[in-house]
Order: C-alpha cells, then sequence, then structure tokens
C-alpha cells in the first residue's frame, strides 16, 4: 500500500480537497486502484449536525454516512463509493479510544495522546485504506490522505505526530506528502511572495514531515525566479514545486499536475506499478475540460433556497447541474435566490431586494429548490415552487420541497387543506406525514439515511407540465462528471428545450450534445437510460 498525505498551510480553503482528488484522478488513470481518507480535526463525531454556513455542505455515503464535502470532491473525480469511516475526525478517535478503555483494552495502563490517541489514528488509516472502493471489489493500491486545516493548528497537532510516526512505519518507499501553499501576489507590486510558503513549511518540517512535493496555490502560472527560490529554501528540487494556478474549470487541475510530471515523479519515488502508455480516462477529462471552454449556448437555473450567501453550501447540487448542462453542450448560469427575499414581508421592508429575487426567477429557464431545513424562507419556496407550476417553467424540489410540492400538488387537485404533519398536526389531509423511525428529539443522524433504490413512476397527468419533479432524497450526491444524476439531467434537458426530443429518439442525444467516442465510450446517454417519463 502506498500513502500520500496532503497537507495545507497559510490559509484554510487553499484547496487541499480539489488537489488530492486530481491527484487520486491521475493515479488511476494509470490503472491503479485509488481510494481516499478524509481527515477533519474538530471534536465533532461527523458533519451532519454543521450549518452549512460552518462548513458548507454534508455530503451523505452510500452506507448514510454525513461527511465532510471533501469526500464529494473524492467520489466524483475518482467514480468511487465511499464510506463513513473514510472521514476521520478527532470526535470519532477519541470515542474509539475511550470505548477501549472503559472496556479496559489499556490493561490499566493511562491513556495519552502519545502513544494511544497516535497510533489509533494510524491503525484507522492503516485499515481503511485496504476498503475496497471500486465496482471490482479489488483492494486498493494508493491511498490519498488529506488532512483539514492549516500545519500549525492546535486541534491537528495529534494527526501530524501520528504521520511522523507512521512515515517510518510504512517505510520510505511506500509514503510522501505534499504540502499545499499559498503564493500570494499583492495587487500593489504584482511580484509573487515566497515567505509564507517558506514559513509554512519551516513549521512542517519542524513537526517531523519534510513534503516531497511543494504544491503552490497562485493567481498566476508561477515565474522560474519564483520556483527556484521556493526550492532553495525548502529544501526541494525546483522539479518538485508544482504551479496550481487559477483556472477556468476544477477538471483541468489534474491535467495541470500531470503536464507537470506528477505521475512520473511518483512512478520513481514510490516504486509504483505503472505502464506509460496512452489513457482514455485522462483523455475524456482533457475533452470534457476543452468542452466547457467552448460552449455557447446557455441555460440559467434559479436556485432558490436558504443558504445562498456560500455557494459551497451547495456544492453537489452546482456540480451535478454543470455535469448535466455541459452533457447537453450548454454553458451554465446559476442565479442564487434568497427564498425569504421572494416574501411580502420582504416587499414591505426591503422592495428593492424583493423585485430583484423576482426578477431574477422570472428571467430563468428553469426553477431548483435543494434540500433544506426549518420554517424560515418556506413561504418563499412555496410562491416558487407555485410560479414554476402556473409558469410551465421546469423544476426540480429535494426532500422538503418536494413535501412543499406535493403539498401544493394536492391542493391544486381536491385537497384545499392538505398539509405536512411537521408543520400542522392536526391537518385532516395530511399528505405527508413523519417518518416512523424518526426520532425528534436527537438531532445527529436520524434521518433515514444512505444508498436506496427509488423507483421512478409517471402517471397518465402530471399537471399538463413540462417537468415538475420532486424527491425525497439527494439526487446530486451520486452525479459525476461524465454520468449525469438523471433528475438533474432532467431538469436540464426540460430548461434547454430539449426534453421532448430526448425523449423521441428513445432517451439519446444528437451527436453534437453527446460525449465523444474517441476515447471510449463517455456518451451520458449510457448511465441516463432510466430516465424515461412515458407520459411527458
Amino acid at each position: 500500500m502506498k500513502y500520500i498525505l496532503v497537507t495545507g498551510g497559510v490559509i484554510s480553503g487553499i484547496g487541499k480537497g480539489i488537489i488530492a482528488s486530481s491527484v487520486g484522478t491521475i493515479l488511476k488513470s494509470c490503472g491503479l486502484h485509488v481510494t481516499a481518507i478524509k481527515i477533519d480535526p474538530y471534536i465533532n463525531i461527523d458533519a451532519g449536525t454543521f450549518s452549512p454556513y460552518e462548513h458548507g455542505e454534508v455530503f451523505v455515503l452510500d452506507d448514510g454516512g454525513e461527511v465532510d464535502l471533501d469526500l464529494g470532491n473524492y467520489e466524483r473525480f475518482l467514480d468511487i463509493r465511499l464510506i463513513k469511516d473514510n472521514n476521520l475526525t478527532t470526535g470519532k478517535i477519541y470515542q474509539s479510544v475511550i470505548n477501549k478503555e472503559r472496556k479496559g483494552d489499556y490493561l490499566g495502563k493511562t491513556v495519552q495522546v502519545v502513544p494511544h490517541i497516535t497510533d489509533a489514528i494510524q491503525e484507522w488509516v492503516m485499515k481503511q485504506a485496504r476498503i475496497p472502493v471500486d465496482d471490482d471489489g479489488v483492494e486498493p493500491q494508493v491511498c490519498v490522505i488529506e488532512l483539514g486545516g492549516t500545519v500549525g493548528d492546535i486541534e491537528s497537532m495529534p494527526f501530524i505526530e501520528a504521520f511522523r510516526q507512521f512515515q517510518f512505519k510504512v517505510k520510505r518507499e511506500n509514503f510522501c506528502n505534499i504540502h499545499v501553499s499559498l503564493v500570494p501576489q499583492p495587487s500593489t507590486t504584482g511580484e509573487q511572495k515566497t515567505k509564507p510558503t517558506q514559513n509554512s513549511v519551516r513549521e512542517l518540517r519542524g513537526l517531523g514531515l519534510s513534503p516531497d512535493l511543494i504544491m503552490c496555490r497562485c493567481a498566476m502560472p508561477l515565474e522560474t525566479s519564483v520556483k527556484e527560490k521556493i526550492s532553495m529554501f525548502c529544501h526541494v528540487e525546483p522539479t518538485q514545486v508544482i504551479c496550481v494556478h487559477d483556472v477556468s474549470s476544477i477538471y483541468k487541475v489534474p491535467l495541470l499536475l500531470e503536464d507537470q510530471g506528477v505521475v512520473n515523479y511518483f512512478c520513481k519515488r514510490l516504486n509504483l506499478p505503472v505502464e506509460m502508455r496512452p489513457r482514455k480516462m485522462l483523455t475524456k477529462w482533457k475533452e470534457m475540460a476543452d468542452r466547457s471552454d467552448r460552449l455557447l449556448e446557455h441555460v440559467s437555473i434559479a436556485l432558490v433556497g436558504k443558504y445562498t450567501k456560500l455557494a459551497d453550501s451547495y456544492t453537489s447540487v452546482i456540480k451535478a447541474l454543470e455535469h448535466s448542462a455541459l452533457a447537453i453542450n450548454h454553458k451554465l448560469e446559476v442565479k442564487y435566490i434568497d427564498s425569504a427575499d421572494l416574501e411580502t414581508t420582504t416587499l414591505q421592508d426591503e422592495p428593492v431586494k424583493y423585485h430583484e429575487a423576482w426578477q431574477k426567477l422570472c428571467s430563468s429557464h428553469g426553477v431548483l429548490v435543494p434540500g433544506g431545513f426549518g420554517v424560515r424562507g418556506t413561504e418563499g419556496k412555496m410562491l416558487a415552487i407555485s410560479w414554476a407550476r402556473k409558469q410551465n417553467k421546469p423544476f426540480l424540489g429535494e426532500r422538503f420541497h418536494m413535501v412543499l410540492s406535493h403539498i401544493l400538488y394536492q391542493s391544486c387537485l381536491s385537497f384545499s387543506d392538505a398539509n405536512s404533519t411537521e408543520f400542522n398536526p392536526e391537518s385532516k389531509h395530511p399528505v405527508v406525514i413523519d417518518m416512523p423511525e424518526h426520532n425528534p428529539g436527537q438531532m445527529g443522524g436520524t434521518m433515514r439515511l444512505g444508498k436506496r433504490q427509488t423507483i421512478f413512476k409517471s402517471s397518465t397527468s402530471v399537471l399538463n407540465h413540462c417537468y415538475f419533479v420532486g424527491v425525497q432524497y439527494h439526487p446530486e450526491f451520486t452525479s459525476r462528471p461524465i454520468k449525469p444524476s438523471p433528475p438533474y439531467f432532467g431538469l436540464l434537458l426540460a430548461a434547454a428545450g430539449k426534453l421532448q426530443s430526448y425523449l423521441a429518439k428513445g432517451c439519446r442525444l444528437s451527436p453534437r450534445d453527446t460525449y465523444s467516442d474517441r476515447s471510449g465510450s463517455s456518451s451520458p446517454d449510457v448511465d441516463i437510460t432510466e430516465l424515461r417519463f412515458p407520459s411527458l
């Protein structure tokens, strides 16, 4: 087993997740089986109770694990299936150690951070790295480990110490460290500054880890002199300083790393069993990245939600929309609308904000109301759903908003007081009820979580609407760059005015709207044949 640890310095949110995913992608393109582990130093057991404004969206895995959004990046980039133990937190580690202590596993010894916590971290990583994540069930050969936060954070110290020990346990030829750092370029001078990276690497080396690759996040490509300076002061060769500058699409990052010889370096450093031959998977990525820059037609989707001030709150939703838009050869425009801005109270208090919100909604080609909790903004969501139904605008609602659209639909049919027991327990027509297994007294892990089969049935009459769909799950979590999620794909087809022709052709796109087969079958049609609505 080969282990690649990805650490970060200078600032958080620097892009470690995308870089870790990209490293895994280029290694998988070489024919290797790759898995990934995300370490979050916070004390929470999992991410299930986080506000989206704290850490962005909560990603849900097949086994019901509620985890950090970076695991969504791993699954999308690598097309793998992870489980909850692929997300390791301080809370999980301490809980497991304390449970062992209560059972007497430590035979009366004083339980300490070193060696007990650090040993538990190493054992967890070694065990989880061998769990198959591909459909073929083959044990992984490479494990990419992302350590959240920044080097020097007090909460990440036990993990740094654990990996300092770990590098000797698994031997040097099986372990390497990528350090992601920031190279700022102040507008006042326009000069790329290396001092933050120097200080970050110095601190990491002082803790016992010496980076093999330094990946520099920067606005523009690194100048040769800057690379040489980082090389000199950070104890690496210039070829080990990798530039990861801003690009138009995150799908270009694996290609950026490939062009700078990252695969060749890993082959030598870790003695990887890789054949240097043309790689179909990477060719698909290049084609996909190139296509995203050549799109001319636009499609706009109004995203009506509660957490629109932070885009990371809807990371998987945006990615699913992008995957589907790319599949139909359209450039995506997402119009973020705070649902509360659509309500009549906003008209009274802030009329300009109210009219701007409605202008965004009315000028969009389709409407998406993603998952969310709580009463705030519910009226605005109902207004958006009602407007989409009356105006025959393509609509997709998730979870809570499937509930709202169902209530609206039933109200239109015959039940004027149709409601959910969550809103009105005394309703005479409760068209939505609480799940029997739900425990309202506890916040974490109380929903029905995990992968389940969902059968889409279409009746003979669906409001005579072009696309009005509500689902009680998160279809965005299974979307992939070359395999879009069917409900999202249907929304984009309808928004672009192509759904009817798609269905008439037997769920096939026209040649200009499919991925090229030059690099193997990469057409989304193979994976979207389940999206059939006979009555539409």
